[in-house]
């Protein structure tokens, strides 16, 4: 019974593209949770699969020279969030790291969430997920939000001119609808920023 689900969980993960994220939840429809997990860590002991974290794995890409190919920390978050249908904004370091203002790469990585609040342990990174409000994740705009959070984490009157001049950089890349949008969600001295580019 088991080798059967086994080999059915192994079919279904060859029909998906190498470099995919994998939850014990994928494979559902095959089997109980129990007869699943224990498939896929057999699998894992083959090397067919990469266990990256508790209940999460990876059927992974392979460099002749390198061997197994990672996902970022940012893409396994993405997979959690899609997976427990959750939107996510990364905050703090983060969005500073992703915009070019710091090339600190923090050890905690911080998303905001309307799912679960939780950490989970990847190698030697954790990813935090914080419950917040349904206005922060009201955002429209990819380049916005990150800037939002930046700022945050930056502190009112603490972004240096060369900061400020990079984020104005940032936002002309996003739509004039999204800047409108999101500058109304934003606290009065960050709407003052995203609406110097508007104007």
């Amino acid at each position: 019974m088991i080798h059967s689900i086994q080999q059915e969980i192994e079919n279904k993960i060859k029909s998906l593209k190498r470099g995919s994220i994998l939850f014990p939840s994928t494979f559902d429809d095959l089997g109980n949770v129990e007869v699943i997990k224990k498939s896929l860590l057999r699998l894992t002991n083959k090397k067919f699969l990469v266990r990256l974290a508790h209940g999460i794995y990876l059927y992974p890409k392979q460099d002749p020279v390198l061997g197994n190919l990672y996902p970022t920390i940012e893409d396994v978050a993405a997979a959690i969030a899609d997976r427990d249908k959750a939107r996510i904004i990364p905050t703090g370091t983060t969005a500073l790291n992703k915009l070019g203002l710091s090339t600190q790469v923090p050890m905690n990585i911080v998303f905001l969430t309307d799912g679960a609040s939780r950490s989970i342990v990847v190698g030697k990174r954790t990813i935090k997920f914080k419950r917040t409000t349904p206005k922060n994740l009201a955002v429209k705009g990819k380049v916005s939000s990150l800037v939002v959070q930046a700022l945050k984490e930056i502190g009112k009157d603490n972004a240096t001119d060369e900061q400020l001049k990079l984020i104005r950089k940032h936002l002309r890349f996003e739509k004039r609808e999204n800047l409108q949008h999101d500058a109304k969600l934003a606290p009065a001295w960050i709407a003052k920023i995203i609406k110097s580019i508007i104007q």
